[in-house]
């Protein structure tokens, strides 16, 4: 059963491979992903990954880490706070904020943080519907 502030946590990373696949299905070429030369000339000294694949990793957690045989995406609001970058380690954590057991679902808090520095790079909100054994007993 679900509790109030249960939370789940998954370390990735991405690689240049992943944010050049990402460019090509989504569509989003903007150079500042995907051109060597353009990432090293911004303001960030090298390329930054796409923020919805940084954002990706909470459909991986609930699709496929946690409890994954029952949730339904219904809402994510997201909110970046520093960009995100290849080859570096990140871990995304997800927090059980509030329990709705008449309608089986559940809102999460969602967070991102590099590693090596412990900084906030992304935070939001996830509704999902889930099995009614997660929720209610």
């Amino acid at each position: 059963m679900l509790q109030i502030n249960d939370q789940f946590r998954h370390k990735f990373q991405y690689s240049q491979t992943d944010v050049d696949l990402f460019a090509k299905v989504s569509g989003d070429t903007n150079p500042l992903h995907i051109d060597a030369e353009v990432g090293k000339n911004s303001m960030f000294g090298r390329n930054i990954i796409h923020g919805f694949l940084g954002g990706a990793v909470f459909t991986k957690i609930f699709g496929a880490l946690w409890k994954a045989d029952g949730h339904v995406y219904m809402k994510q609001t997201m909110q970046w706070m520093r960009p995100m970058f290849v080859e570096t380690e990140y871990e995304a954590v997800i927090t059980v904020k509030e329990i709705f057991p008449e309608k089986n679902r559940v809102l999460y808090d969602c967070a991102i943080y590099e590693v090596s520095s412990g900084d906030q790079c992304f935070t939001g909100e996830a509704l999902l519907m889930n099995k009614k054994q997660y929720v209610w007993s």
